[in-house]
């Protein structure tokens, strides 16, 4: 089953540490990266920047720099791993480095491709005909 997991580094904490340490700890989450794709749990991961915030009010999408909540941690990335069940991601990202250095949050990945295809049929019943 595949997991997102989204990494949240506490920027205080980041802040404290000098060059050599940041890059001594960036290096060791790659290396762990690395492990993952090597035993076959890697699909996927990105680092992210800065974000834009999306919502709809008054029949018009109204769009903001970053997300509305104050915090000392940013949301730094994402991983998307393939695990046994919950308990086997959990273990998978307990080991990752970048857990020491702020919370992380892990989330199965529903398939929806039932919905779609039920959708798809809907649509198909209701489209004009030509």
């Amino acid at each position: 089953m595949k997991y997102i997991c989204f990494g949240y580094l506490d920027t205080q904490k980041w802040e404290k540490k000098g060059a050599g340490e940041q890059n001594a700890m960036i290096d060791q989450c790659f290396a762990y990266d690395d492990v993952l794709k090597k035993n076959g749990h890697w699909v996927g991961g990105e680092g992210l920047q800065g974000a834009t915030t999306l919502s709809y009010e008054n029949g018009k999408v109204l769009v903001t720099d970053g997300p509305y909540a104050e915090t000392k941690e940013w949301l730094g990335g994402l991983l998307i791993i393939e695990a046994r069940d919950l308990n086997h991601a959990i273990q998978l990202i307990s080991n990752h480095p970048g857990v020491k250095m702020g919370r992380w949050e892990i989330r199965p990945v529903q398939d929806l491709t039932p919905m779609i295809r039920e959708s798809e049929r809907r649509r198909a019943v209701s489209a004009p005909k030509a």
